[in-house]
């Protein structure tokens, strides 16, 4: 028998997770117009229409992976801390890199970011499979943001 769907509970965890995206596209947005980004960026950089489109694919992902996790969880606090210390990082990265303009700093703080979404991958799976496969794609967008920043140091 198939478990319904909490409608509340989606809804919420899709909120908490725009929400990151949010904080983080007021540090990006003005800032991949200015001087600065264009003449640091790499030339593996894609073009500018695809970040919003992969982000809120992620972002989506992200969101029914909380959800799935949420549900299945018995460690609730567990599942809270884990997810909010990379919303943190998420939304830091972006400050960093775009807002102080400080790409090894932002880098630094990648590192962080990313182990943090290597570490939910892990601690999901134990949860609930398919909500750690959710993140999958996070991680890999991760990995070529990371290059990315790497090669404007």
């Amino acid at each position: 028998m198939k478990k319904k769907v909490n409608i509340k509970l989606l809804l919420i965890c899709l909120f908490v997770v725009y929400f990151t995206a949010f904080i983080g596209s007021l540090f990006t947005s003005n800032a991949v117009k200015s001087d600065w980004y264009q003449q640091n960026k790499p030339s593996l950089t894609p073009p500018s229409y695809v970040f919003p489109i992969v982000w809120n694919v992620l972002f989506f992902l992200i969101a029914y992976s909380l959800y799935f996790t949420w549900t299945k969880a018995k460690q609730k606090t567990l599942v809270i801390i884990s997810y909010w210390i990379n919303f943190i990082l998420n939304a830091a990265w972006s400050y960093f890199y775009f807002y102080l303009k400080n790409p090894l700093f932002s880098f630094i703080e990648l590192i962080f970011l990313w182990f943090s979404i290597l570490y939910l991958v892990i601690f999901t799976y134990k949860i609930d499979k398919k909500a750690s496969y959710l993140l999958i794609p996070y991680l890999l967008w991760v990995s070529f943001a990371g290059i990315l920043n790497y090669l404007t140091i």
